[in-house]
């Protein structure tokens, strides 16, 4: 199968510039709804959904930090070797890719921002039909591993 891209970079929360944690630092850009994503141990985390092409496409670039508990879910139509790479990013991330099982099919951790151009890509092992980035240190943090299932609803 083809390896299909999105791209990936931080997510942005400052008080000064946000009243709540899916509105965008950058004029104009559409909010995401969040979903909630719980962690096997019980810990969830928010994130926003990233459910087209042009969000994807932003992903999190030109953000500035992000909270502990919060985070991206990418949703692709179908699964695939989704890449990611961190142009414009400004954090480093955990990435992980979901089957359509919503187990964790690969992580990739404490992913750095790009300073070069081009900026390098970081590939699943194996299809996934979601990507979840979150804060660097969050799967050592909650003790994430392959094959660990995730729950959450996407909304309608």
């Amino acid at each position: 199968m083809s390896t299909r891209y999105a791209r990936a970079a931080a997510f942005f929360l400052t008080g000064a510039l946000l009243t709540s944690p899916i509105q965008s630092a950058v004029a104009g850009s559409e909010s995401s709804p969040l979903v909630t994503i719980t962690y096997p141990t019980g810990a969830r985390v928010q994130a926003e959904l990233a459910d087209t092409p042009q969000k994807r496409s932003r992903g999190l670039m030109f953000r500035e930090q992000l909270a502990p508990d919060a985070g991206m879910l990418f949703r692709f139509e179908e699964a695939g070797e989704w890449s990611f790479w961190m142009k414009n990013t400004k954090v480093a991330l955990d990435i992980l890719w979901i089957g359509q099982d919503k187990k964790i099919a690969d992580i990739e951790e404490n992913v750095p921002p790009c300073r070069q151009d081009p900026c390098p890509e970081y590939k699943p092992g194996k299809e996934a039909l979601y990507a979840l980035e979150l804060p660097a240190g969050s799967v050592k943090r909650e003790r994430l591993a392959k094959g660990m299932k995730l729950t959450f609803e996407l909304p309608k």
